[in-house]
């Protein structure tokens, strides 16, 4: 049985998602030991938000869900790194492939790619 330390961070591991193909890293999520096992059981990256204080699936709203292919845990039990299949091309409610779109340069941020799709629409702003 995989027993994770939920303890050390207040009931949550961070988890590192990563594409399973590139390697490229999609996002950063929290999972308590709910998502956790939903993770496990469906095969769908499922997270803890912290700011609605609830489970969410990645992909719910937007379609754009995170199928599972394979899960690492760090020395410490208290951090997971998820590789994921990104289905519809985007992780970041932005409409980007990835969270991290932004590079610091020079004192300031340069956008890297461009959006998969418009949040605006996605999420019926």
């Amino acid at each position: 049985m995989i027993k994770l330390d939920f303890e050390k961070q207040g009931g949550l591991v961070p988890a590192v998602i990563q594409d399973h193909e590139t390697g490229e890293v999609l996002m950063l999520g929290f999972m308590n030991e709910e998502a956790w096992e939903a993770t496990l059981s469906t095969g769908k990256a499922t997270f803890y938000s912290r700011s609605r204080k609830k489970l969410w699936v990645k992909g719910e709203t937007s379609g754009h869900v995170q199928q599972v292919k394979e899960i690492r845990i760090d020395c410490d039990d208290d951090t997971v790194l998820v590789k994921v299949e990104q289905i519809g091309g985007a992780a970041c409610h932005t409409g980007h492939k990835s969270c991290f779109f932004r590079k610091v340069k020079d004192g300031g941020l340069i956008v890297t790619g461009t959006p998969v799709f418009n949040p605006d629409e996605v999420y019926k702003k």
